[in-house]
């Protein structure tokens, strides 16, 4: 029998595949300029901020979850929010969504989270038992969802909703100080949601409501733009921070880690060809610029090799010769070669080989990255057991108003009544544990659901009796 060393590399190995066959679903993608209006050199000695008043090219791409190529805009789903920016120095591509928290903070369960989302293996339906099952399993869940389930899990189109990095990663500046940091990109245009039932209409009779909305935009010259800023954080508040500054699932509080302005996101053009210019746009955490780095986010690590991985397995090797993906704006000079569908020189006949003693390119001391200090036993673990609560708490009883809060709990029961009895009892103890009225709210809802159901609801999966208990489940 394999062991959990084994199993983790099996995995690690299947993870791009998984994510090539079942990715985002790409809705609109556009082209404009990144322009600094604030100094933030203090921080970061990345080009793209040098002076204010500076511009960068821009291309930015919206996505869905749970859809499929085709899928209605106006679903309840987190929507991707990946920037590109084309700087001197090569591209940084901030690969965000439209929320700043994610729902699960270890990268190996990132293939099962989106395996949930999609599409029952037996029936090819969508599958209320998969996505709760999951959910209530991993409490660390409760931020996003709770989010998902608000008024903001359906954005009128992709011009009135904010972007976010989500992860934490590294600044650095010319000096070589390092600050931990936070992206947001707020919209100009104003928050803007839509109600269940128009969102249910809008499906219906405008399934492309947002990528329309966003193209005539552009085209009638009404270019959306968002404020750009940062929030900071130092090592020494790291090391002093109550929970890891880390942890994708929870946000680091706006009172005591304020956004500071850095510029300003403007969309101007559409592409001239969707293909070439937005299905084939790929974008990679990894690729950072001297100045910008990654932090020990779990999630992040995760990422920065999956994506690349999954776009050679989609794109082929030679992705980033595709013009929409290439660093036009900067010399390319490294020791990669060949791959089917090589479209430039190939380097001609500079060395492939490194070290050597002729013209190939040297290493570049003053772009090595920043040291960080760990200390302590290093292993694998299960994090579920974490604070999972405080921040949702605060969310349900300080951010959100009265009837906002009735609404979540009516989307949620609307959801949660498909799923199995005892994955409904699962959840319901989870958003109890947040804050009793949560929990109360939802299960009375539940309640009137389940007696108006009609059967005929079929469950593929069952319980039996070597069916493993939900704490050990939960340990993957």
């Amino acid at each position: 029998m394999a062991g959990q060393r084994d199993c983790t590399k099996e995995q690690l190995k299947r993870w791009q595949e998984q994510r090539g066959s079942q990715g985002n679903n790409w809705l609109p993608g556009a082209f404009g300029y990144f322009e600094v209006t604030h100094d933030i050199t203090k921080y970061c000695k990345a080009k793209i901020f040098e002076h204010i008043g500076k511009r960068t090219p821009l291309a930015i791409r919206f996505s869905t979850v749970a859809g499929e190529s085709g899928s209605a805009d106006t679903v309840r789903d987190p929507r991707g929010f990946a920037m590109k920016f084309y700087t001197e120095d090569g591209n940084w591509d901030l690969v965000g969504n439209n929320t700043p928290i994610f729902f699960i903070r270890d990268a190996m369960l990132f293939p099962s989270f989106i395996h949930t989302q999609k599409r029952n293996p037996q029936t090819h339906l969508k599958d209320p038992d998969m996505v709760w099952d999951f959910w209530s399993l991993r409490p660390e869940s409760l931020h996003q969802v709770s989010f998902l389930f608000s008024d903001r899990g359906i954005p009128d189109g992709f011009r009135h909703m904010n972007g976010y990095g989500s992860h934490t990663f590294k600044l650095v500046n010319a000096s070589g100080q390092a600050v931990y940091c936070k992206f947001h990109a707020k919209t100009d245009q104003g928050i803007k949601n839509l109600p269940v039932d128009e969102a249910e209409r809008l499906a219906s009779k405008d399934p492309d409501y947002g990528l329309r909305d966003l193209y005539n935009a552009i085209a009638n010259g009404n270019c959306p733009s968002w404020s750009f800023y940062i929030q900071v954080m130092t090592f020494e508040q790291a090391e002093r921070f109550p929970f890891n500054p880390f942890d994708v699932t929870k946000v680091w509080p706006h009172k005591d880690y304020p956004l500071n302005p850095v510029g300003k996101m403007v969309l101007n053009r559409n592409p001239v060809n969707y293909f070439a210019e937005v299905e084939q746009m790929a974008f990679d955490p990894s690729n950072m610029p001297p100045g910008i780095e990654p932090s020990p986010d779990k999630m992040l690590q995760g990422r920065l090799f999956s994506y690349p991985d999954t776009h050679r397995h989609r794109l082929g090797p030679n992705y980033l010769a595709i013009p929409v993906n290439c660093p036009y704006r900067a010399r390319v000079a490294n020791y990669q070669r060949d791959g089917f569908m090589c479209v430039s020189d190939n380097q001609g006949g500079a060395p492939n080989y490194y070290p050597n003693s002729f013209t190939g390119p040297e290493d570049q001391p003053d772009l090595k990255e920043t040291r960080i200090l760990f200390s302590g036993d290093v292993t694998r673990f299960n994090s579920a057991s974490e604070d999972n609560v405080s921040q949702v708490r605060d969310f349900y009883t300080k951010v959100l108003k009265e009837d906002e809060r009735q609404r979540l709990c009516e989307n949620i029961a609307g959801h949660l009544k498909d799923a199995q009895m005892f994955i409904q009892k699962k959840a319901v103890k989870n958003f109890t544990d947040v804050h009793s009225d949560y929990g109360t709210r939802i299960q009375a809802l539940l309640d009137k659901h389940n007696a108006q159901s009609k059967k005929g609801h079929v469950h593929t999966y069952t319980q039996t009796s070597s069916h493993t208990v939900a704490k050990e489940k939960a340990h993957l």
